[in-house]
């Protein structure tokens, strides 16, 4: 009652809330810089449960924003080196790191009873596995993105009607370049990587309210944002008729 009096005393929240995050199961695709801002705040929120997949090792180049990972870890797995900050953060939390890239079994076999996934990964096959797996499961899935200054959030809650994020991807391709090519602003991926975990722990407590299907993007050099409404594609080929 104490650690989450902040929260228990928020009316959407209340201890009933708060209760609905201890018996949530959250898992979070890729631990770099927006895994690693949006697990922190959901380990030290309480959310009961939390699954980390990532197959890459901690690099030098990787302290500039990911911030659960120290010099003392270099050359750790990034989901063990999350899962160690983690637990320093919340003992009482319940985590499991998977040294792996994600693929259809493994979703399978761990996440398929999840709450809520976030998509903090960096490439569009992955993005659309995520998306697949959550469509069929009736998964909410909450995506962000961050390159250069700019980063985008979006959150899909798979119910009849709204778009998924299929319905988005099938009109661009693969990113040309990425971070470790064109750079990448240390304190965007903080932001929403945070606001990724403010939606998820929304989708857990049930507090205030969602927009399934609605982009919204940031340009931290000037500080302005944007948000659009994606509508249901009918020729998506996982949610429509493509």
């Amino acid at each position: 009652m104490l650690r989450f009096s902040r929260h228990i005393m928020l009316p959407e929240i209340e201890l009933e809330g708060q209760e609905r995050l201890l018996n949530a199961h959250a898992v979070v695709v890729g631990l770099g810089g927006l895994g690693c801002a949006a697990a922190q705040y959901l380990a030290a929120s309480g959310v009961g449960r939390l699954t980390l997949v990532d197959g890459d090792v901690v690099e030098a180049t990787n302290l500039q924003r990911q911030v659960l990972h120290t010099e003392a870890r270099l050359g750790q797995s990034k989901a063990h080196s999350a899962k160690v900050a983690l637990a320093a953060i919340n003992s009482d939390l319940e985590i499991k790191a998977l040294e792996t890239m994600a693929d259809e079994q493994l979703l399978a076999d761990t996440a398929s009873n999840a709450t809520v996934v976030l998509d903090c990964t960096d490439n569009l096959a992955t993005r659309n596995l995520l998306n697949h797996f959550c469509y069929q499961e009736h998964i909410p899935l909450v995506c962000g993105a961050a390159i250069r200054f700019e980063g985008q959030l979006s959150v899909f809650t798979m119910e009849d009607g709204t778009p998924c994020y299929g319905c988005l991807s099938q009109l661009f391709k693969e990113p040309e370049l990425s971070c470790s090519e064109s750079g990448v602003f240390s304190p965007l991926v903080g932001i929403i990587g945070a606001m990724q975990a403010g939606e998820a722990i929304k989708i857990c407590t049930g507090a205030g309210k969602l927009k399934p299907g609605q982009l919204m993007t940031i340009d931290t050099l000037s500080m302005e944002t944007h948000s659009f409404t994606l509508p249901k594609q009918p020729t998506c080929a996982v949610c429509g008729n493509g």
